[in-house]
């Protein structure tokens, strides 16, 4: 049978419209990256760790639990998980437990079962668990991949040895240290890179980078440096800067400055409380709870958190930028995070707790300005989050942040408005999604294949 023109005309109609219908539906509903976030069953941390993973919808930012997590990650008390460029790898850093099963680690009682446990992505984001690692040092808390996923690196608390500390602080006799691996590309397999620059009593070279003694976190700038923030002793607050130089080549640090560089408030004095240093958006920002200030007089004030942003000189030296210290949201504190999102326009950071009871955790928001990126406070920022977040990150289709939180064990999303900055409720969703247990850390990527 033949059909008539008009017959054709309407037959060619809706089989376009069907076309059309099914291409917007499936880009709309297609998964936009993995989210994989660490942590543990329950608040003890004296049993192994786990890793949970979620699909990221493209359509509204909701949360689907994937099939076949959470999976142990390896060892007790996961505090780090990094996702290399690649996507193929993933490595958690398992900070283990001291003697009695607790999670406070001392160079006296130092966590023994510590190690770093590499998975391979498989299919629909699957983990799978392949070799474990050791660092060099006692009591690692901190990983990063450098930008090439070549190689990755371990801060440890405590160096092994004391013996080289004087290289980083004159008369220095105590330490931190980083470890440095190569990444197999085929493989994941880790592999040491030892120190071209030091040599052991034993005429071999030493397998570790010494840091200033109490380090609270570090961070890789895109100028191939790597900064140690450390505090004073017996406290957990930073208030140095010690730069290495990076060869992304050979993953080799070399010593840029003979001393730390001592980080000022905006008061001109040492910096109170210290709590992370984070390149992000070509510059590196310092966050710092600053709660309570000496002053010069010797009165103590009380001050909201800031933001200490820099851009980086000549051998690593922090340049502050025009502005100095900007001030942190009243309502929160506790800064632990930051991040700028894709476009370069705002600047977030995650703070765990309110400034009093009567507040919770939240988001603080600012804007950049794209003359000499100073920052101002975005309009309806702070917005809230899950109690005790732990974390903060951009997801790979760069429409929506996300905080996973250890205190009541979820996961919050926001829609990220790219014009005014502002997190917005997600569409048809509550944007809380469960998790087995109190987070730790997460990371994303947009590798789906």
């Amino acid at each position: 049978m033949k059909f008539r023109k008009f017959g054709k005309t309407v037959l060619t109609a809706a089989l376009s419209s069907a076309i059309v219908f099914s291409l917007s539906s499936c880009v709309r509903s297609f998964t936009a990256g993995y989210l994989y976030v660490t942590g543990t069953v329950t608040s003890t941390p004296n049993g192994n760790g786990i890793i949970s993973g979620f699909k990221i919808n493209n359509n509204n930012g909701k949360l689907t639990t994937m099939h076949g997590l959470p999976v142990s990650s390896g060892g007790a008390n996961p505090v780090r998980i990094v996702l290399p460029t690649g996507g193929r790898f993933v490595y958690v850093l398992n900070k283990g437990t001291n003697a009695a099963g607790g999670n406070t680690c001392t160079a006296a009682d130092p966590c023994t079962t510590a190690n770093i446990q590499q998975f391979v992505v498989g299919g629909n984001g699957i983990l799978t668990p392949q070799q474990t690692f050791y660092t060099q040092g006692l009591n690692p808390f901190r990983l990063i991949a450098d930008a090439s996923g070549n190689f990755l690196m371990a801060l440890d608390h405590d160096a092994p040895s004391n013996a080289f500390c004087g290289t980083v602080v004159t008369g220095a006799t105590s330490c931190g240290d980083i470890t440095v691996f190569s990444i197999n590309q085929t493989t994941g397999r880790l592999s040491l890179v030892t120190n071209a620059q030091l040599t052991a009593s034993t005429g071999s070279q030493v397998t570790y980078f010494p840091v200033p003694a109490n380090p609270i976190d570090f961070t890789l700038s895109a100028s191939s440096y790597v900064m140690t923030l450390s505090g004073e002793a017996g406290t957990t607050s930073g208030q140095t800067v010690y730069p290495y130089g990076y060869s992304s080549s050979t993953g080799q640090l070399t010593v840029s400055q003979s001393t730390p560089q001592v980080i000022t408030n905006g008061s001109g004095l040492p910096m109170g409380q210290g709590t992370a240093i984070v390149y992000a958006g070509s510059k590196v920002y310092i966050l710092d709870n600053e709660a309570i200030t000496v002053t010069a007089s010797g009165t103590t004030t009380t001050s909201p958190s800031q933001i200490l942003p820099y851009t980086v000189g000549t051998n690593g030296a922090l340049q502050s930028l025009t502005g100095g210290a900007v001030p942190g949201d009243p309502t929160l504190a506790s800064p632990i995070y930051l991040i700028v999102e894709s476009k370069g326009k705002f600047l977030y950071v995650v703070n765990q707790v309110g400034a009093s009871s009567s507040t919770g955790a939240g988001i603080a928001g600012y804007s950049i300005s794209p003359q000499d990126a100073e920052l101002s406070t975005d309009p309806g920022s702070p917005w809230g989050t899950g109690a005790g977040p732990q974390c903060l990150l951009e997801d790979p289709s760069n429409q929506y942040i996300y905080t996973a939180n250890a205190t009541d064990s979820t996961i919050t999303g926001r829609l990220l408005d790219p014009n005014s900055g502002a997190l917005r409720q997600m569409q048809g969703s509550t944007g809380t999604f469960p998790l087995s247990g109190p987070a730790t850390w997460c990371v994303a990527t947009g590798r789906t294949n």
